[in-house]
């Protein structure tokens, strides 16, 4: 999907949501776990109810690795029903990837190519030919780890060498990096005081912000420091709204508690027309 089609697809919707599909079978209604792919039957009753309100959707890798080859299967069942069923959704896997070269380059077929995502997350520690890889596709995003939203970041996201954060380091030495207009970046809306500084730095690349809604973060504070007049965020809320009831009517909760942040984003888009 290019920008400009995710940007058309955000004012069209009024909403800039992106709903995580954090899947634990421990937390899905217990009658979901009588199918034959209890992961998938969730994701496609939460898709169906929210995709009105939502732009993007993220499943975490982690939580369908763990169930070994009956979560990856289900993961696949899962982007492949987004594509079909609802191509101008915005897809991200959130894998947090980043190897040497020959390494980030199969990662990259394995999500863009095989998958089919629109985006990765990706770790940037490992440097410019980790993430380069990544950015060789056409109309697919590499969404870069910059200041995450845990307590760890601050073990070294906001240490400063020379004067400077690392996480401005990232964001600066990105950049220069080849088809770095295929990047975008991971920012916590927990550290949502260090936006204004990211702008400076990266003034209109779309910005994932995690952390609304169960971590805390403030959607107010993220857009008075965060949005650009494309708007260029994509704000991702998970156990928030997918979790909003394990009982029969867990998709008409969800799709309500996405409907709510949709109207908070309205209600913020249509004060800045």
């Amino acid at each position: 999907m290019t920008t400009d089609k995710l940007i058309s697809e955000i004012r069209k919707k009024n909403s800039f949501l992106c709903v995580g599909l954090d899947v634990d079978l421990d937390k899905i209604p217990n009658f979901l776990l009588e199918e034959e792919d209890p992961i998938f039957s969730f994701n496609k009753a939460i898709i169906d109810a929210t995709h009105n309100y939502a732009v993007a959707f993220k499943p975490n890798t982690a939580f369908y690795e763990a169930y070994g080859i009956k979560g990856w299967k289900s993961l696949e069942k899962t982007i492949n029903y987004l594509n079909q069923t609802y191509p101008e959704i915005f897809t991200i896997a959130d894998a947090k990837r980043g190897d040497i070269g020959n390494t980030s380059s199969r990662y990259a077929k394995a999500f863009f190519e095989d998958l089919g995502f629109d985006s990765v997350t990706v770790a940037p520690y490992m440097g410019r030919d980790s993430v380069e890889p990544f950015l060789e596709f056409n109309n697919k995003h590499t969404i870069l780890l910059a200041l995450t939203s845990n307590e760890g970041a601050y073990d070294f996201q906001t240490k400063k060498i020379e004067g400077e954060t690392v996480y401005t380091q990232v964001l600066k030495t990105s950049k220069n990096w080849k088809n770095s207009e295929n990047l975008m970046y991971v920012i916590g809306a927990t550290k949502a005081e260090h936006l204004a500084e990211v702008r400076k730095i990266v003034p209109n690349s779309f910005l994932l912000v995690p952390g609304v809604g169960a971590q805390g973060g403030s959607l107010t504070e993220v857009c008075k420091y965060g949005m650009t007049p494309d708007i260029s965020l994509l704000v991702n809320s998970s156990r928030g709204i997918i979790y909003a009831s394990n009982q029969l009517n867990f998709a008409e909760a969800a799709a309500e508690e996405a409907k709510n942040i949709q109207l908070q984003m309205k209600a913020i888009l249509d004060g800045i027309r």
